[in-house]
């Protein structure tokens, strides 16, 4: 199925959250200790470059869609600036890989848990079933940016309305990551969590922030024994075209921090942010890996290493 196996003389597991033997293999799709799940992200055309230019198949790809829409999925999205995203295509292309969706959710809290979504919910189930990946499924991502206006009561509601009807209509290929900004508000975490049986993973989004920043989610994460994941990764404000100076400013930095801190995924948006109509006049500059010869060089390096699980062909 394109995920990390583990292997043994005596058998061999797909890494599902299961337990063999009395030996706890952890949340779903978690790998083990020391191995990192490698996407990237965030448009069908910025994904196509990417493994064009580091020819390198990462074990997955990030898409995003909408509760309300359910647009990029088994069809192209609409372009609202920041690129097409279309997951069947990624799927057919690679079959098996992992796939990562942002579910946005912004001004349709109470529409979901209301159950005005419920028939956008059940084709969601319906196609997820019908797909042979592994999908992390991150609901209302950023539910605590300021960007968003998540209402954390509202939010805990529809996070656990989509989350309720998924499970009913049968579907198990994915897990559900609840995804905090942790970036320049950090309120009281516990107030957007939606339970424990409710998430398998805790996600965060790193861009430029100093890491104290980061460190709430890596201590709640902790304490309710979930894996971490980087769902959205970029060098914002510093991107790729400063060659050294880049790697040593943020490269160098994300890399040591994920290891540092048993990150298991690591999704990283390898967009050209400036030439994207939603994002060009923010500052995020290009962070394509490809776009400097120094950055692709030892991105290169670094993702070859046995501990980032990169894509394998069913």
């Amino acid at each position: 199925m394109g995920i990390y196996i583990l292997k043994s003389g005596l058998f061999t597991v797909m890494l599902l959250g299961l337990s063999v033997y009395g030996i706890s293999l952890g949340a779903k799709f978690e790998p083990p200790e020391g191995k990192t799940i490698l996407i990237i992200g965030q448009d069908n055309k910025t994904i196509e470059n990417y493994v064009k230019s580091t020819g390198i198949v990462p074990a997955g790809f990030m898409v995003y869609s909408s509760i309300k829409n359910l647009d990029g999925l088994e069809s192209e999205s609409a372009d609202y600036g920041s690129g097409i995203n279309y997951a069947e295509s990624l799927l057919a292309r690679y079959p098996g890989s992992y796939l990562q969706i942002g579910l946005c959710m912004v001004g349709e809290l109470s529409n979901t848990y209301s159950g005005i979504h419920d028939g956008n919910l059940k084709k969601l189930a319906i196609w997820l079933k019908k797909i042979s990946s592994p999908v992390f499924l991150r609901i209302g991502y950023e539910c605590d940016g300021l960007h968003n206006a998540y209402n954390p009561r509202e939010y805990i509601a529809a996070y656990r309305h989509i989350v309720d009807k998924l499970k009913i209509e049968g579907v198990t290929n994915t897990a559900f990551v609840w995804h905090v900004h942790a970036h320049s508000y950090n309120p009281d975490l516990a107030v957007w969590y939606p339970g424990d049986e409710y998430t398998d993973w805790v996600g965060f989004s790193y861009f430029n922030q100093p890491e104290y920043m980061m460190e709430p989610v890596l201590t709640f994460a902790r304490s309710r024994h979930k894996p971490l994941m980087i769902a959205e990764g970029t060098p914002k404000g510093i991107g790729s075209r400063k060659g050294r100076i880049s790697w040593e400013s943020w490269y160098k930095n994300f890399f040591a921090f994920s290891q540092r801190n048993g990150i298991k995924a690591v999704c990283y948006i390898n967009s050209n942010w400036d030439r994207q109509n939603m994002w060009k006049t923010e500052g995020w500059r290009d962070a394509r890996v490809e776009a400097d010869e120094y950055i692709m060089k030892h991105w290169i390096a670094e993702i070859s290493s046995d501990k980032y699980i990169k894509y394998t062909r069913p």
